[in-house]
């Protein structure tokens, strides 16, 4: 029986200026025995983010390296790795896949990468990821398509200190920029206008530095940080070259805490050269602002290039499932505005009466030779003596009462006035 020896390998990352979520990397050392293989000294690489927010999720990855055949394979491989975990709900971590093999005797072959979701605790702490000290803890399992359904099955056991550091730890906090099930490097579909019928596929690595925390009502800054990877189609621009004034155009797409389900940035573009292709983009700042409490979930979109993001002379969409998710936590913050309310009367001024305008003419005949009719008017407003309640009756019973004196009386004077008209 063969032993192969399998290195889990890391190269620690470096983060740079322009992003603050910085992969982590371990160096294990597996003995494995199986007759699928060859022996041989191979590296595997495990990364896991630094950070990850309260609740959140963070991606795990197993990248295997590559593999010789010690026969010709046709079939299925079915591989599990497995990590243990301290400070979660979860003793251990898991991964697996199946991929399809087709390789000749003395062949190799690279298995695709797999990736397990961690799921973090409610309450800050960190969380230690470290090798299963016992058992296999990461197996090749090979069943060939046709002659059987029985596995070839190679364990590997992890050697004992040969991990290289000896745990990863990924700090679990408010807003951390723990990803999610996806991955950072997507592949856009490009294409100029809308009429393109052969669109290019190209791998972009996008990164998205979140704000530790952020405020309801008010603008969170979110850096977008993106490098076109070689391995899928080269970015070309536009035969013309992109118009005089060209920005790039980035957008999220977010939900949850009241945020709008997509927010754009710009930035200018640098000099780029027709038809040749664009190696590098620019970092672009995009505001959301969420309004409400609670936790906003955001992954990456689509990118433009032009002088509109709705009119762009390069367009590359992106894919809509393996995206990487982030997570901000948004706390109280301003108040958002609202109209002021409308002036309503006090209930003093909409029940009181108003005075009513109450206007008497008396006309009276008189002779060619006198003097015009005189008219007299009673005073154009009176004075507001409310009501009475407990206190007595109503003080305008008493305004009518002495109105009507004066008429009366101003009607006698009238009767006694013609009366000695007609007597001289």
């Amino acid at each position: 029986m063969a032993t192969l020896v399998l290195f889990v390998g890391a190269v620690v990352a470096l983060s740079s200026p322009a992003s603050a979520l910085v992969d982590k990397t371990m160096e294990v050392t597996y003995t494995c025995q199986g007759t699928t293989f060859t022996p041989a000294e191979l590296k595997v690489t495990i990364t896991a983010p630094e950070s990850a927010a309260l609740s959140g999720t963070a991606a795990v990855k197993w990248k295997l390296p590559q593999l010789t055949a010690s026969k010709a394979l046709a079939g299925t491989l079915k591989i599990d790795g497995s990590l243990a975990v301290a400070g979660g709900s979860a003793a251990t971590l898991s991964a697996t896949q199946s991929p399809t093999v087709t390789v000749a005797a003395s062949g190799t072959y690279t298995p695709p990468e797999m990736t397990g979701t961690l799921t973090a605790p409610a309450t800050a702490g960190t969380l230690t990821l470290t090798p299963v000290p016992t058992t296999p803890s990461l197996t090749l399992a090979y069943t060939p398509t046709a002659g059987g359904t029985t596995p070839e099955t190679t364990n590997c056991t992890f050697k004992t200190g040969g991990a290289t550091p000896a745990s990863l730890a990924i700090e679990v906090k408010q807003g951390g920029g723990g990803g999610g099930t996806g991955t950072d490097i997507l592949a856009y579909t490009c294409s100029l206008g809308v009429t393109d019928t052969d669109p290019a596929t190209v791998d972009i690595k996008v990164v998205l530095t979140v704000p530790t925390s952020a405020k309801a009502n008010e603008d969170a800054s979110i850096t977008w940080t993106s490098t076109i990877q070689t391995t899928g189609d080269p970015l070309k621009a536009p035969a013309a070259g992109l118009p005089t004034g060209s920005k790039l155009f980035a957008t999220l797409k977010a939900s949850g805490a009241g945020a709008p389900a997509t927010a754009t940035g710009e930035v200018a573009m640098p000099a780029t050269t027709a038809g040749q292709d664009i190696t590098t983009l620019p970092a672009v700042t995009v505001k959301l602002r969420p309004t409400t409490t609670g936790s906003v979930t955001i992954t990456p979109g689509d990118l433009a290039f032009g002088t509109s993001a709705t009119a762009a002379a390069l367009t590359c969409k992106a894919p809509t499932t393996g995206l990487k998710t982030y997570t901000l936590t948004v706390g109280n913050g301003s108040p958002s505005p609202s109209p002021s309310p409308s002036q309503t009367p006090s209930p003093s001024e909409s029940n009181s009466p108003k005075p009513t305008k109450t206007t008497t003419v008396t006309v009276t005949e008189t002779p060619a030779d006198e003097t015009p009719t005189r008219s007299s008017k009673t005073p154009k407003a009176g004075a507001d003596t409310g009501a009475g309640g407990e206190t007595g009756p109503d003080g305008r019973l008493f305004v009518l009462t002495g109105s009507m004196l004066i008429v009366a009386a101003g009607a006698g004077g009238l009767m006694m006035r013609r009366r000695t008209i007609g007597k001289g």
